[in-house]
């Protein structure tokens, strides 16, 4: 697989994202997405003709340098990486290696998928996709199965570590409950984005209580 010339559908490029898992991490979001979960809070990266292409050779350079900055891991979700699967496995392929070659093999990859378990495994491209990946968060959102699992928008969600490293970093947490707030807000010159799982009705919550204040948005991503 030629790194050099792959490259992914993106929605956004974060650092410093502290609500999808452990640490500091960079998060990637991917575009495109047919599973169109009712309730999903990212109804913007759905659509496969939205976003831009990315070359993993950047995005691995931006990952080089979270590194750098003390980064803890990286992050995938979505949109839905699976629907990206050469991509992916190329990401986290150069990912790996940027993470050997400066000496922080202690940074974990996590990706996001919707993708349930049994569809995983009878998936050659998925399986191969998610081949080097520390931990995987998988099922649909169900927004009629709230929950308060760390990480996990909806109870069905299961936290699967996969590496050694997964398994060290991500064991403690399978069952562990949020003790805190899990939407992170960052500003860009474009938008504000809202960071993390969010529970039942703080969005809406959160734009109400921002209304108030005389903040308001023209367009949203969690509404049709």
């Amino acid at each position: 697989m030629d790194l050099t010339e792959e490259t992914l559908r993106v929605a956004a490029v974060l650092g410093s994202v502290t609500t999808l898992g452990p640490g500091r991490r960079l998060g990637v979001w991917v575009q495109g997405c047919p599973l169109a979960c009712a309730g999903c809070m990212s109804r913007h990266t759905w659509d496969p003709r939205g976003g831009r292409d990315i070359g993993v050779h950047r995005l691995a350079t931006l990952w080089r340098r979270a590194l750098s900055d003390g980064c803890t891991g990286l992050t995938i979700s979505g949109g839905e990486p699976l629907e990206q699967p050469r991509a992916l496995a190329a990401l986290l392929a150069a990912a790996d290696r940027a993470r050997r070659d400066v000496g922080r093999t202690d940074a974990d990859l996590l990706v996001y998928t919707g993708w349930e378990d049994a569809e995983i495994a009878v998936s050659s491209p998925a399986t191969a996709g998610l081949a080097l990946a520390d931990a995987v968060i998988t099922g649909r959102y169900r927004a009629g199965e709230p929950t308060r699992l760390v990480w996990r928008g909806s109870a069905n969600q299961r936290l699967v570590p996969r590496t050694p490293l997964g398994r060290r970093r991500y064991g403690p947490h399978l069952r562990r409950l949020a003790d805190r707030p899990e939407l992170q807000v960052r500003v860009t010159d474009t938008a504000v984005h809202f960071i993390g799982v969010p529970r039942a009705g703080e969005l809406s919550a959160l734009e109400r209580d921002l209304a108030a204040q005389g903040v308001t948005f023209r367009e949203n991503t969690w509404r049709p």
